[in-house]
């Protein structure tokens, strides 16, 4: 009978150490992870963002004495099209212009020059009839209803009427991330054709966005976002 009972207490004692150890374990186990899971938090906390400040060097031109530069005049009127999520729409339309709220990337561009009062149809529709050879898309027959809305001619006449940069894009190379200012224009051949405009935002580590259209609608979207080579970088003559 008392070693009946010893066994009893011998056991009932090791069922308690087992308890105790158990739950000293978990214990342990929630302090270290509870630790691991602060110092996580501290080096996340402590890992500085990149951040890159690109100094805007565009031209602070005022042709038109708005109180706006208007390299930003052309920018803010292009925005209007990613803001209004102007549908991409490819036709052909009596007039030239397509109507308000559609359009493709090349209507960006002309949209986006009626901020600083130039008229991108007009100027491309007088250099085509002067220069017609200049343009291969045109093939010796002109169409002021659609001219100026391709994006081999707008490179063209752009190529003619600006100032012409640097194509290669270095996203870690701040003095070529300067190269890229609001306004100026970007052209895309090899690939597919598309045309857009730089726009005056940055991000985080100073790649610029581009403003552009196309399908489904304008946006903005950063330049390294684009695979295909840049066949021309162009800014307007202010």
């Amino acid at each position: 009978m008392k070693k009946t009972k010893i066994l009893v207490i011998l056991i009932g004692l090791l069922v308690i150490c087992l308890i105790a150890t158990i739950i000293l374990q978990k214990f342990q186990y929630n302090k270290t992870n509870t630790e691991l899971n602060i110092q996580i938090k501290q080096t996340t906390d402590v890992v500085p963002i990149r951040k890159v400040n690109v100094p805007d060097e565009s031209s602070k031109v005022d042709k038109n004495e708005n109180g706006i530069p208007d390299p930003i005049d052309i920018v803010n009127s292009a925005r209007k099209e990613a803001e209004q999520k102007t549908i991409y729409k490819d036709a052909y339309y009596i007039g030239g212009y397509p109507p308000n709220g559609e359009g493709v990337c090349t209507d960006v561009i002309w949209r986006g020059f009626k901020g600083i009062d130039i008229s991108i149809k007009d100027l491309i529709d007088k250099d085509i009839k002067e220069n017609k050879t200049q343009y291969k898309e045109v093939n010796g027959k002109a169409d002021p209803n659609i001219d100026f809305r391709r994006v081999l001619n707008q490179d063209t006449f752009f190529k003619k009427n600006c100032i012409q940069l640097t194509t290669e894009f270095k996203e870690d190379d701040i003095n070529n991330l300067k190269e890229w200012q609001p306004g100026d224009i970007i052209v895309f051949i090899e690939g597919y054709e598309h045309i857009a405009i730089i726009s005056d935002k940055r991000d985080d580590d100073g790649i610029p966005y581009v403003i552009h259209n196309s399908h489904p609608c304008a946006s903005e979207a950063k330049l390294s976002w684009f695979y295909n080579p840049i066949h021309g970088h162009y800014r307007w003559k202010y």
